[in-house]
């Protein structure tokens, strides 16, 4: 999420996101069927886990196998479905109007949290659909946590977040032993996956501010509005199947390069920054993962509208996304550009 910037027409939905894009599908590869959201996922053959050379050598050169099903949830969220584990990333499903599509942001607008809307797009608590093993928090900001304490209550999932997050969701009412701070540098398993937590950057108004700046050292009172869930500092996770393949979740428009050369990375799901603050924006991402073999846009939809396809974005989000796409093909002509569509299972690892 990023901070509202003014205009004669006061603050735009535009502003605040942090990426472009445009209604039409464009995925260019790798897409397992249409899927839609709620609907049971296949499941793929179990991969027998490689030596690390093998999976180093592998990584960049195998196509994808079907080992894991990526579908999007609007805004920066995903849910990733293994033989044996569901992984969501900041999941915000209940899309709440905070008058951005007016032109009238409300920094006071109150938290909620819709429940039948989650299990629509999830499956209900208790059932093997609705099942949840982790979340993954990139950051604290509602439009990636404001869902993510009902569904760690109610799935028993657990939840790996910032200090900030921890603090957060323990006033939300999220039991202790269900939750893990992590800071960048672990690498962990979940399930049958690879999980590296990366150090990660917000994206910036033209100004260079950050919306709702901020962290936790101790539990806060409980949240009520969306301003009472700050920045909390920003994470990326890495997750790597059995065979070497790995992809890099993005949650914020911003990067440290630094933190990503040597990742050997094959996809990256990159959220479209909606200023030109971040200098060579493509251009640093490409060179720090070596040209990976896909980009896949997200963090472009209007994430106050529906979750139904086509996902809804404004002109301005169109050629914002149409020129950051023009730009990685020219920097890295063999990487391709994923447009994804709500519950459209993508075949990444």
């Amino acid at each position: 999420m990023t901070t509202p910037t003014t205009s004669k027409r006061g603050l735009s939905r535009r502003s605040l996101m942090t990426g472009a894009g445009t209604t039409a599908l464009g995925v260019l590869g790798g897409v397992t069927g249409a899927r839609a959201l709620g609907a049971p996922a296949a499941t793929p053959a179990t991969a027998a886990p490689p030596s690390e050379a093998q999976a180093q050598e592998t990584a960049t050169t195998t196509p994808p196998t079907g080992f894991a099903t990526f579908s999007w949830l609007g805004t920066s969220g995903w849910r990733i479905r293994t033989p044996t584990t569901t992984v969501l990333l900041d999941p915000y499903l209940t899309r709440f109007d905070t008058g951005l599509a007016k032109g009238a942001f409300d920094a006071t607008t109150r938290l909620r949290v819709d429940a039948a809307a989650l299990d629509r797009a999830l499956g209900a608590p208790g059932t093997a659909d609705g099942a949840v093993d982790s979340i993954l928090v990139t950051h604290t900001h509602w439009d990636h946590f404001s869902d993510v304490p009902h569904l760690a209550r109610t799935r028993g999932a657990m939840v790996f977040t910032t200090l900030t997050g921890y603090h957060l969701a323990r006033a939300m009412g999220v039991p202790q032993g269900q939750l893990a701070v992590v800071r960048g540098g672990e690498e962990m398993h979940l399930g049958d996956l690879v999980l590296r937590v990366v150090p990660s950057l917000h994206s910036r108004t033209a100004s260079g501010a950050l919306l709702f700046p901020g962290v936790h050292t101790q539990a806060p009172r409980r949240p009520r509005t969306i301003a009472d869930l700050p920045e909390g500092d920003t994470l990326s996770y890495l997750l790597r199947s059995p065979r070497g393949r790995s992809v890099l979740l993005l949650g914020g428009s911003d990067y440290d390069d630094q933190a990503l050369r040597g990742l050997r990375v094959d996809t990256v799901a990159l959220p479209v920054p909606s200023t030109d603050t971040t200098a060579d924006f493509a251009g640093r991402l490409l060179r720090a993962l070596e040209q990976p073999r896909q980009v896949v846009l997200v963090h472009w939809d209007d994430f106050e509208s529906p979750l139904t396809n086509p996902p809804r974005a404004g002109e301005e989000t169109r050629r914002r996304m149409d020129d950051l796409t023009a730009r990685i093909r020219r920097i890295a002509p063999r990487t391709e550009v994923v447009v994804p569509r709500y519950g459209v299972p993508l075949d990444l690892l």
